[in-house]
């Protein structure tokens, strides 16, 4: 065990792209985590995703020593977080593991949206904020402006600041002496009582449910038997260890220290995010706080397209579940689809990332449903319930009131294109909070509903500021709206999958746009296929997918028209007939097509 003065717990907070898995590779590679030759670029980005987009998904930790200035060696358990406001709670558990943060930002892009939420989510846990000036090897680097600004927008003392460059390892011995001087190290006591944090949890297919801990009091070590004070479970641990960020097994685990146990967990139940872990002779009176539950915001059906894979299916979202606890799902039922599950997102990127995960990890083919929000309905009757997917939206008439999620966005972005964001903001009924200026940088501060966010605002709001935009948002409660469900018709049949809620003033074109898109994407059949959008029993738009028609008269030589009346005949009532029974197979971009709505 390390002595608590000798330990530094710290978290490296950033927007996207501003440089925190860089800096993370330098400082394993200057305390000699790994050699030169096993390096590579975001060594903690394990997964293939997160190579691929360039973007953390999951928070990483690695322990590092360090021989500081004044002659001894620290211990520094460093965190590697994600910067995309969908991954926000996994920064948030992060920070409750640590006592100080990092903040890095930009020399040449300056305080982002991200940036400051990062930095207010580190203020309210507590910690000493170090600012971190990254990319000063680019001529476009502007230090004194950043550091003006970080005070301005932030609100901390920027004056001691460290200008660093990650790429080239400038300025990073800086950074690391700083965490020892600066960061105050963790409060524990090493004879009392086990009280341990579980910060997170993966499953691994030889050792099983894996678990990381940060903690508090007395020590963790091999053979001792623990119980999970949340679940009331007990196990045994069989190893104790840290990552170098190689796997690395130590005697144990004690106060301030941050490592990982295996304790034969098979059953992923047995394991919860945020409880607390103490010893079973010998048990702590009160569990820590732990987290605060994550909010799921969108919603989106996941279904196999070989119904024989819901049991695979299943136990693939559980493992998943327990390596990004910001993930819920419940089964569900679809007509069109069969058995699947309803799962809730933090967001778009969330549910595209999962959903990649799902299919590349557990090798499972799915169809995916076109995202929603919860709403809450009143009924006349005088009953309230949250609704999660369109499809289960009651009769027009029983509904005596229905309100919506609202969101509260900050947005960042060059004076330049101010206007396009705003134009698009009033677009999607957005309300002007606050508009204020840094410099040639305007932060607007904006109320939406989230069901125009969650589809294509994003996109939109990085083409119309070509990209210099930031933007972050959090729930600001439900309001009363004029929605209507928009329900999709294919040859007089309701296909629950394609059907939307949405503001009564935009329903008709959305609806006219979707059919136009569908008629697109369906196929041609044997037959003709019609395409509904319907508010309520009313129908907004039609489209019509024209058949493929045989020529019934090719054998024909001559003789009486009548004769090819009568095959032109008997070809029509034929066509009827299919109608009556024929099924169309909707294809999976169909699905997706709902996603891509007014980006036309």
């Amino acid at each position: 065990m390390t002595d608590p003065a000798h330990i530094r717990n710290f978290a490296i907070i950033a927007h996207i792209d501003h440089g925190k898995s860089t800096l993370a590779d330098r400082m394993i590679e200057m305390c000699g985590g790994l050699q030169k030759r096993e390096m590579t670029s975001q060594v903690l980005d394990t997964m293939d995703i997160e190579r691929e987009r360039g973007i953390t998904i999951k928070a990483q930790t690695v322990r590092l020593k360090h021989k500081a200035k004044d002659g001894e060696t620290y211990t520094l358990n460093l965190v590697d977080t994600p910067g995309h406001v969908d991954f926000s709670y996994e920064v948030s558990r992060s920070l409750a593991a640590c006592e100080g943060s990092l903040l890095v930002v930009d020399a040449t892009q300056g305080v982002e949206a991200q940036t400051l939420a990062n930095a207010y989510l580190a203020v309210d846990s507590g910690h000493e904020m170090i600012p971190v000036l990254n990319k000063i090897d680019l001529a476009s680097a502007e230090l004194e402006r950043i550091r003006q600004q970080v005070e301005d927008v932030i609100g901390i003392d920027a004056s001691d600041a460290l200008p660093i460059s990650a790429k080239t390892g400038a300025g990073v011995e800086d950074v690391l002496e700083a965490l020892v001087e600066r960061l105050p190290p963790p409060e524990g006591d090493a004879e009392a009582p086990l009280k341990a944090l579980l910060v997170d949890s993966w499953y691994d297919q030889y050792l099983g449910v894996m678990i990381l801990v940060r903690v508090r009091d007395g020590f963790l070590k091999k053979g001792m038997r623990v119980r999970m004070m949340g679940l009331g479970s007990l196990h045994e641990i069989d190893r104790v260890g840290v990552f170098t960020p190689k796997t690395e097994l130590v005697e144990a685990l004690g106060p301030g220290e941050i490592g990982f146990i295996t304790a034969s967990i098979k059953n992923i139940s047995e394991c919860e995010v945020g409880d607390t872990i103490t010893e079973e002779r010998r048990p702590t009176a009160e569990p820590l706080v732990g987290f605060q539950p994550s909010v799921p915001v969108v919603f989106c059906g996941l279904f196999p397209a070989d119904s024989a894979d819901f049991e695979r299916l299943r136990e693939s979202l559980a493992k998943l579940s327990l390596n990004d606890s910001s993930f819920h799902y419940e089964a569900e039922t679809s007509a069109a689809l069969g058995m699947g599950f309803s799962c809730g997102f933090l967001g778009l990127l969330h549910l595209e990332i999962i959903q990649e995960r799902l299919e590349r990890e557990f090798d499972l083919d799915l169809v995916a449903t076109a995202p929603s929000v919860v709403y809450r309905l009143k009924t006349t009757a005088g009953e309230e319930f949250e609704l999660h997917n369109p499809a289960d939206m009651p009769d027009p008439t029983k509904i005596r009131l229905m309100e919506e999620p609202w969101i509260k966005a900050n947005i960042m972005v060059p004076d330049d294109y101010l206007g396009p964001v705003l134009a698009l903001c009033e677009e999607k009924r957005g309300e002007q909070d606050t508009l204020t200026y840094v410099g040639n940088r305007a932060l607007v501060t904006y109320r939406l509903p989230l069901n125009e966010v969650v589809f294509d605002f994003y996109d939109r709001l990085k083409s119309h500021s070509r990209g210099y935009a930031s933007f972050d948002y959090q729930l600001d409660g439900y309001r009363e709206g004029a929605l209507v469900k928009v329900g999709i018709l294919i040859n007089g049949e309701p296909v629950d999958s394609l059907s939307m809620v949405l503001h009564r003033a935009q329903a008709e074109t959305r609806g006219r746009a979707l059919c136009l898109r569908l008629k697109d994407l369906i196929p041609r059949q044997l037959f003709k296929v019609a395409i509904q959008a319907a508010i309520g029993g009313k129908v907004v738009a039609r489209e019509t997918v024209g058949a493929l028609r045989k020529d019934v008269t090719a054998k024909c030589y001559g003789g009486d028209v009548t004769r090819k009346r009568k095959l032109l005949d008997r070809q029509k009532r034929g066509k009827k007939r299919m109608r009556q029974f024929g099924n169309v197979e909707i294809p999976q971009e169909a699905f997706l097509a709902a996603l891509k709505m007014g980006e036309d």
